[in-house]
């Protein structure tokens, strides 16, 4: 599969998209979520994937791993294969760039 200059945007909810930019061993998603303040965290999870995490717009409790990081616009955050993370939005509008690898297949369209 030819992966050059794959771009996806995809709407997953009223108050959250995601742009998908990605080759064959690294993706970069844009999450823009306008769901805030969230009064809970989203759900924990973990990947296999390798990710790195930054704060375009907003704020954010970003908790990895059992600690809890508060970030700010301009703040990065890693996050080691397999370790559980989530966030909660303190801002009305948050923009995250993250980026991963290998690549999520499971945020590809499937194909036919």
């Amino acid at each position: 599969m030819n992966r050059e200059n794959t771009i996806i945007h995809n709407k997953i909810s009223n108050d959250f998209s995601r742009t998908i930019a990605h080759l064959e061993n690294v993706m970069v998603v844009i999450c823009d979520f306008t769901n805030g303040p969230m009064k809970e965290p989203d759900l924990l999870h973990s990947h296999t994937h390798e990710q790195i995490t930054y704060v375009a717009e907003g704020e954010v409790i970003f908790y990895r791993g059992g600690s809890e990081h508060h970030l700010r616009k301009g703040d990065l955050i890693t996050v080691p294969s397999g370790v559980k993370h989530c966030i909660k939005t303190l801002t009305a509008e948050v923009r995250l760039v993250d980026s991963f690898s290998p690549i999520r297949n499971d945020f590809l369209p499937k194909q036919q």
